[in-house]
């Protein structure tokens, strides 16, 4: 049906506003909508791959015929706006006057015909191969040369979904069952100790494989494989209880040196100045050679330098000086380097993708002698440059290892034809890459969509509406993945779930988005507006107005003395700034009068009248690019527009945050939940359903990268198409693109990754 009663007067979905349409969908599950016809209540489905529609709430197969719907509205007929529609003067509304402006989901086409490449060989020139086969652990023509080329540097492009952890595990096989290797030659690096576990797991079902022979491998990580290096020599400088093992830990140490600046605990983005230094020490780049780039990056390297000094002066480590620590320990030391140059003939590297500059020196030094290197990865999946990952080590592995042999395998076996199609039309257009395109082993009738939510509220709920629906018909929660650039890009997927039935799972250190710095300075006002006594609320304000929160104190003395409310005191104090002290008399009244406006106005007064957006030019873009708290006011202004008052959308906050905070604590005991992720932490999971919101430029393709290309620098442009391939790639049958129409209440265009494959070219 396109007809339903609100507030009275029948509403027609070609007459609704745009915008309106998650308002229809909010007020369908409070029971305020009816059908014309029989006067049940009818709701309002928001979905993807069907057009917007009333149904009735007892069975959706039951529906009323609409009211009137071939009736022609006369042209001279008088309009008036109320809640969000366009109602007639004189009389109801039940035909469509002008064109709807919902833009219904589109499938991407697939590009060429399927076959399928899948090539299962039962015959080898190898005993070992064949017992594999025999043992129903197959290998296609790349996977089995990649196994059984094991002298000589050798480097493995394995495509998404290719089956690289079998080719890692059936290599090792072959060379310990079929070469007799003494598995203590054998160096097996993975990028977690998840995948080594895994890894050791598979090998012992193995052909002739025992326990105690996988046992002897030199396996593991980079960080764990080079510290045990480093303890078994300097077993007092390395001891385990030096190691600063808690984020928490290193943070303290960077607030402690922040003092000298001045910088605030709760202000400066210490974790991302943490992932500075971090990214720094994993390039080689030592703080007395490095040149800042910006003020914060010299605040940042300010902090590198104290840090680097207490952990000396503590004896002190952290997990990149294992790995600094054992490169440095080998140039040296050559005696020792030889003793594990004589000791390891060969290296298998997993993820060679994703290593950074001092992991690559440390392999070239090791492998020196025999060049026995068999790097696997994926140019296309290189996603981490952030933490120092470049994927020129794998994109020119020939220049440092001449002679290297180079095996590409391009069958995927996790995705459908569509989706894979799809993927190679994405990655294509980027330069910087080896050249090849993945084949698919099967298709299916789902070709990947792109829909069309109005906003970020609409595009939560049209998704999980998908969801809801797929699992009634028989789909399990963890069939299902809804992927996003950045944490914050979750906040309205998160709340949309949280306010139904279903089971998932967020990351651990997922931070609720009403606790964002930016976001509580702004609901402090709101908070001092309805309880002018809130101490937490004027902590949370006082650096907006750039005043130091030592002066809290005074602020609370002066209340008591002066027997007034906290934000009556805050107008009084003296900074030894006139402008300041200006604004800060204007407080009261102007913070008074938030508690009559709606929150969308409120947010407005406070950023023109009190200063915030020259609170939010200075601060908003400290710290991490790829969260900046000047977009964080953005969305919250998406979230404000729901509520008729700023209680109710306090209301709303806290309930978010207890919510974030159940989820993560419930987080080891959901077996079977719909995963929340950020594309990064997605990287080497598959799900039958991935869904992609914000495929839109400034989302992904990042604003940060858009301004990079802008001033002439590609390769983060190259990173972020890479993001939307991997991300694509997790999907198994079914991937869904969302491409908003609007973003942070502006106009967004879609995703120019996807501006081809969307034109079918």
């Amino acid at each position: 049906m396109k007809t339903a009663i609100y507030h009275n007067k029948i509403i027609h979905i070609d007459l609704m506003n745009r915008d309106s349409f998650q308002k229809m969908y909010d007020e369908g599950k409070k029971g305020a909508l009816m059908c014309p016809s029989c006067g049940e209540k009818v709701r309002f489905h928001l979905g993807i791959e069907t057009e917007p529609y009333f149904y009735h709430l007892a069975s959706k197969e039951h529906q009323c015929q609409d009211l009137h719907t071939n009736v022609t509205e006369p042209e001279s007929l008088e309009y008036t706006e109320r809640n969000g529609f366009r109602l007639p003067k004189t009389r109801s509304i039940t035909t469509a006057t002008e064109k709807m402006s919902f833009r219904k989901a589109q499938a991407i086409k697939s590009f060429s015909s399927f076959s399928s490449n899948k090539i299962k060989i039962h015959s080898f020139p190898f005993d070992y191969l064949n017992k594999l086969s025999e043992a129903q652990i197959y290998l296609d023509n790349g996977q089995a040369k990649a196994v059984s080329e094991t002298e000589g540097p050798l480097l493995v492009v394995a495509g998404a979904g290719s089956g690289k952890t079998r080719v890692l595990t059936a290599r090792t096989a072959f060379m310990l069952s079929e070469q007799l290797i003494d598995p203590k030659s054998i160096m097996l690096v993975t990028f977690t100790a998840k995948a080594a576990l895994e890894m050791k797991s598979r090998l012992v079902q193995y052909p002739d494989l025992t326990q105690a022979k996988v046992k002897q491998l030199v396996s593991g990580t980079f960080h764990s494989l080079f510290y045990r290096i480093l303890s078994f020599h300097y077993p007092q400088k390395w001891v385990g209880e030096k190691l600063l093992k808690k984020e928490w830990q290193r943070e303290y140490i960077l607030k402690d040196a922040g003092k000298e600046l001045q910088l605030d605990d709760k202000e400066f983005a210490y974790d991302a100045a943490l992932q500075q230094i971090g990214y720094w020490k994993n390039s080689l780049q030592f703080h007395h050679k490095i040149k800042p780039a910006s003020e914060w990056e010299e605040k940042a390297l300010f902090l590198y330098k104290r840090y680097e000094e207490f952990k000396l002066k503590e004896e002190l480590f952290d997990f990149d000086d294992m790995l600094i620590g054992c490169y440095e320990l080998f140039l040296n030391q050559p005696e020792i380097l030889t003793l594990y140059q004589n000791r390891l003939k060969y290296f298998l590297i997993d993820e060679f993708q994703d290593v950074n500059r001092v992991q690559y020196e440390i392999i070239k030094l090791l492998s020196s002698q025999t060049r026995n290197v068999c790097a696997v990865g994926d140019d296309d999946q290189s996603i981490y440059a952030f933490r120092g990952s470049d994927p020129k080590y794998l994109q020119e592995f020939e220049k440092d290892f001449p002679g290297a042999k180079i095996v590409i395998l391009d069958q995927n076996y996790r995705s459908s034809h569509q989706i894979v199609s799809a993927a190679n039309q994405i990655i294509v257009a980027n330069k910087q890459r080896r050249s090849k395109s993945m084949n698919a082993q099967f298709e299916t009738n789902h070709p990947p969509i792109l829909f069309y939510p109005y906003n970020e509220e609409e595009e939560a709920t049209m998704i999980v509406t998908d969801i809801e629906e797929k699992i009634s018909n028989g789909q399990e929660p963890s069939d299902f993945a809804i992927l996003y650039r950045t944490n914050t890009a979750s906040r309205a997927v998160f709340e949309r779930l949280a306010g139904s039935s279903l089971p998932f799972i967020i990351e651990q250190d997922s931070e609720s988005f009403y606790n964002r710095f930016m976001i509580k300075s702004m609901l402090a006002y709101f908070k001092l507006s309805l309880n002018e006594d809130d101490q937490s609320a004027l902590k949370d304000l006082l650096p907006s107005l750039f005043v130091k929160k030592g002066i809290l104190q005074d602020i609370k003395a002066n209340s008591i003395l002066q027997d007034c409310t906290l934000l009556e005191s805050l107008s009084k104090i003296e900074t030894g700034f006139p402008f300041q002290e200006r604004k800060l008399k204007k407080i009261v009244p102007i913070t008074r009068s938030l508690s009559s406006l709606s929150p969308i106005q409120a947010i407005e007064i406070v950023e023109k009248e009190l200063g915030f957006q020259e609170f939010m030019k200075k601060r908003g873009n400290e710290g991490n690019k790829w969260e900046r708290g000047s977009d964080d006011i953005k969305d919250l202004k998406v979230v404000a527009k729901q509520f008729a008052t700023i209680s109710m959308l306090l209301d709303h906050a806290d309930h978010m945050i207890g919510m974030n905070n159940e989820m993560k604590k419930q987080r080891g005991s959901i077996r079977n939940g719909i995963t929340l992720s950020t594309i990064h932490r997605a990287k080497g999971l598959e799900y039958k359903h991935v869904y992609i919101i914000g495929a839109v430029d400034g989302s992904i393709p990042h604003d940060y990268a858009l301004e990079s290309y802008r001033n002439g620098d590609p390769l983060p442009m190259e990173e972020e198409r890479r993001l939307l391939y991997v991300g694509a790639t997790r999907a198994k049958e079914q991937l869904f693109l969302s491409i908003l129409q609007e973003r942070r209440g502006k106009k967004a265009a879609p995703s120019r990754f996807l501006l081809k494959i969307n034109k079918g070219e």
